[in-house]
């Protein structure tokens, strides 16, 4: 099933881009049951028509998140467009039959496409490699106190919070708010002179690299989703909220939600990690 087999409307600019967001904040909503028929439309039969409902419906969701990344120097309408890719994927994987609004389910979908699009796109480098850099980088912002460089406390604090060493707080500050570094020579007349260019290697164009790409890809979405389905509903929110919200909680968090010890919190997370841990693809 290709649900992008149809036309969706799609930011093309400054002048059109309040248009867009005026016409996609009409579009109406979706009460529960409307939704619920429409998923199931396209889970049983591959309704594409169904799907371009769910997904047109749900376009005000891709404005509103993208609209909290404006502080990174990128065009909103790419940022809403890489948003909707999210959505598009989000719909196609949507299950009623888990009992939660497509919302709910859309938004870590539409939100991990708007940061690998960052990610991507930040001074052509990518600076953020591991999940708690990730963490790091899109949090590091909002946790500044003012726009001054870090003290020592204040980076360990942040180091704590994340889970991130005090060195890797300065460098990612450091990388932040630093100059650009041209990529190109300069001076064109000088046989001698070197650039950052020079010293790059295109190790992704490399088969090997591209097939181990796409295992780690399927791995970390239809895998990961997988797995989440095999859990029962409390071991799935806990390992959802430690592991894969952005505001990940704390064993002693869910231990309050739960009325349970953190110390049980903490057997369920492990459990659960162990068992989906034998039913991911190996990569």
């Amino acid at each position: 099933m290709t649900i992008n087999a149809f036309a969706l409307p799609v930011p093309s600019g400054v002048g059109s881009l309040e248009q867009y967001i005026h016409t996609v904040n009409n579009i109406p909503l979706l009460t529960e049951d409307e939704e619920r028929d429409l998923a199931q439309r396209l889970k049983l039969w591959d309704d594409l028509e169904a799907a371009k409902k769910l997904i047109l419906s749900h376009l005000r969701v891709v404005v509103s998140i993208a609209r909290g990344y404006d502080g990174y120097g990128l065009n909103q309408a790419d940022l809403i467009q890489e948003g909707n890719v999210g959505l598009m994927k989000a719909v196609k994987r949507f299950d009623p039959a888990r009992g939660v609004r497509l919302f709910s389910f859309a938004v870590h979908w539409i939100k991990a496409e708007i940061h690998e699009f960052i990610l991507r796109n930040w001074r052509l480098v990518r600076i953020a490699t591991t999940k708690p850099q990730r963490k790091l980088f899109f949090n590091l912002r909002s946790m500044k106190k003012n726009m001054n460089a870090l003290t020592h406390e204040e980076a360990q604090t942040i180091a704590d919070d994340l889970g991130v060493k005090l060195d890797e707080v300065f460098e990612m500050e450091q990388r932040m708010t630093g100059n650009d570094v041209a990529l190109l020579a300069q001076d064109d007349s000088d046989d001698d002179a070197f650039a950052p260019i020079d010293w790059l290697s295109d190790s992704e164009s490399e088969p090997s690299y591209q097939l181990e790409k796409k295992a780690a890809y399927q791995m970390q979405t239809e895998g990961l989703q997988n797995a989440l389905a095999q859990l029962d509903d409390r071991s799935r929110d806990i390992i959802e909220s430690r592991w894969l919200a952005d505001d990940a909680q704390t064993l002693h968090e869910l231990a309050a939600k739960y009325n349970v010890s953190a110390e049980r919190i903490r057997q369920i997370e492990s459990k659960a990690l162990q068992k989906m841990k034998t039913l991911l693809p190996a990569v």
